[in-house]
């Protein structure tokens, strides 16, 4: 049955916090969790790997302090994923999110050992305790996706109920296989990056901009910087100029309505970055959309 996770409806938002404790310091991290729930998200989405854990107690002294109610929370844990130590990496990123339990716990990208049947046994584990409410998975693909569910199938155990996968006007690993798997299978999807970490407003056309994800994260550069994703750029600039949009209004608007995601993460700096994904979910244009993607 899929997951009626709070913040988790068609084209809903919720907050991504991978920029706490590297982007932006406690501060400005609490001003943009107050301002996220202001505007009533209820989705908050970090992960241990995220300043190798600052994000997590970020987040975890905002909670102590603000004491919301009705909030989902996830985090993710990091491969390989050994059977024996899953529930101590658990119990770290509880201990730094001042948690007893947790609402979605991730695999955070796919390897080999996330289907050993001791890893799901010891994940199903977890739900068993209380420790873990449901499952997910980040950066699956549709053949690694369908082969783990299989087998927690088979095994009677505890299932991945929620996928996260890179989604935007760019870059996707939400292809047409994937979203069918999730479909047949009743899985809820959160995508992130609807901006492409800043790629798609144009601001890197003259090279890397400062402090901004791309220094901060080379590794972004590779997955971007390439002739497909700039010719997609040249064409979103294109359409947003010709209707009087901007490029990150019209993508933006274009990640949260042309895709079958139940949430779409919308990390940032400040509470601005939230707002204009606010002002895009107003933006439902199936023509527009379609002059996007089409010939």
């Amino acid at each position: 049955m899929k997951p009626t996770l709070a913040g988790l409806s068609p084209a809903g938002l919720g907050l991504g916090c991978a920029t706490f404790g590297r982007e932006i310091d406690e501060a400005a991290s609490f001003a943009l969790m107050d301002h996220a729930l202001e505007r009533g998200v209820v989705h908050f989405d970090t992960a241990a790997a995220y300043s190798a854990g600052g994000s997590e107690q970020v987040v975890g002294r905002w909670l102590a302090a603000r004491r919301p109610k009705g909030l989902t929370v996830a985090t993710k844990l990091l491969p390989p994923y050994d059977p024996v130590q899953l529930a101590g990496q658990l119990e770290q990123s509880l201990r730094r999110l001042g948690l007893e339990s947790v609402d979605l716990l991730y695999l955070h990208q796919w390897h080999d050992s996330a289907v050993e049947p001791a890893t799901l046994a010891a994940l199903d584990g977890l739900v068993r305790a209380g420790k873990v409410r449901w499952l997910g998975a980040s950066n699956f693909n549709a053949a690694q996706l369908t082969t783990a569910r299989e087998r927690q199938m088979a095994g009677g155990l505890a299932r991945f109920q929620v996928v996260q996968n890179n989604h935007n006007y760019a870059v996707s690993d939400l292809d047409a296989a994937f979203a069918g798997v999730c479909a047949a299978q009743e899985l809820a999807i959160v995508t992130y990056s609807p901006l492409g970490a800043g790629f798609l407003t144009g601001k890197h056309r003259g090279g890397v901009q400062a402090g901004s994800r791309f220094e901060l994260i080379p590794g972004h550069q590779a997955i971007y910087f390439k002739d497909a994703p700039r010719r997609r750029l040249d064409r979103l600039e294109a359409v947003a100029a010709r209707h009087g949009h901007t490029a990150a209004h019209l993508a933006l608007a274009w990640a949260l309505h042309s895709q079958p995601a139940h949430t779409v993460l919308i990390g940032g700096r400040n509470g601005s970055h939230l707002d204009q994904a606010y002002a895009a979910r107003g933006l439902n244009a199936p023509r527009l959309f379609a002059e996007l993607d089409g010939p």
